[in-house]
């Protein structure tokens, strides 16, 4: 096994080869998930999910993903906790390690927060989406959805479509699928695509019908307009207009074009139902992944740590 990190705080950092070993293992948990089937591999451990944000599907995929490896799992409500009474995130961090926990999945509004607590824990630490920085779970359910359906990355190219600016979504995908030799296009208003966003090594396309013809796999993005500060575009109609995967847009495509959502949809806004619910759309499909590259990553970050455990 190359990995040799006891966290996992982004993909970023990561390079091929730690993706493609990622990648293999979901295949094998993948399979024991749709089984029914348990394993006892992380039998007697302790994972936290420690959520500053809302979060339903990522959360509930975490916690699915660590019972199915027979880990105990404490999920903390922030707001019931002693968090709201003014502790500190290192303290809490401390504590939680003090009281045994042998993982913190954490979800914060600010970018970076996991890597704080990596560097004063001796526990590993799964980013669950930090500010508008990094989902590294997310983009390697993307990247096996991707690798699922195609049977490949390379040479693919992969459309992002709309809010590219608050999409820490965006960010992990875009360095997941550059290292495995992906094309990245993005398409989007241009008050939602950050300005350095080409040295990246992605291209721009504001008009998405000229991108959508391009693509080998559709991949559209959430409206954010929780995290938005401003008004970034006039109205949502004119984004509807401009930039919503629709049928019509659909038939601009290939006809073997893959059609993702990280979810929550926001159908009528960014993605009509029509084009949801089509047999080229892997959104279900997505859901189930997660569960099974949150095992993976559970599992080898558990493997990472019994090798350090068993060379001391």
């Amino acid at each position: 096994m190359s990995l040799k990190f006891k966290d996992l705080l982004g993909l970023e950092h990561l390079d091929k080869k730690n993706l493609q070993e990622i990648l293999n293992f979901v295949k094998t948990f993948k399979g024991l998930f749709k089984k029914s089937d348990k394993a006892s591999v992380l039998r007697g451990k302790t994972v936290v999910t420690l959520f500053y944000e809302p979060s339903t599907r990522t959360r509930t995929s975490f916690e699915i993903a660590a019972k199915r490896l027979s880990a105990d799992v404490i999920n903390i409500s922030v707001n019931s906790s002693s968090i709201v009474k003014g502790e500190s995130l290192i303290d809490t961090g401390k504590t939680l390690e003090a009281m045994g926990a042998d993982y913190i999945i954490i979800r914060h509004v600010s970018a970076g927060t996991p890597d704080i607590l990596a560097k004063n824990l001796g526990i590993s630490i799964i980013n669950a989406g930090d500010g508008f920085h990094e989902h590294p779970t997310q983009g390697l359910l993307d990247l096996y959805t991707i690798y699922e359906r195609k049977k490949r990355i390379e040479g693919l190219k992969v459309l992002l479509i709309g809010d590219i600016l608050h999409s820490r979504v965006a960010k992990s995908n875009i360095w997941a699928l550059t290292k495995m030799g992906a094309e990245v296009l993005v398409s989007g208003p241009s008050t939602l695509i950050p300005r350095s966003i080409e040295n990246l090594d992605v291209k721009v396309y504001y008009n998405l019908d000229e991108a959508v013809r391009e693509a080998d796999v559709l991949n559209v993005l959430r409206v954010q307009f929780e995290r938005q500060q401003e008004n970034l575009f006039p109205s949502i109609r004119e984004y509807v207009s401009l930039y919503q995967l629709t049928k019509e847009k659909l038939a601009m495509a290939k006809s073997e074009v893959l059609i993702m959502h990280p979810g929550p949809m926001n159908r009528g806004i960014e993605i009509t139902s029509e084009v949801a619910d089509t047999p080229n759309a892997a959104i279900n499909e997505q859901i189930v992944n997660g569960i099974a590259v949150r095992m993976a990553v559970l599992y080898l970050l558990g493997a990472v740590k019994r090798g350090n455990a068993s060379s001391n």
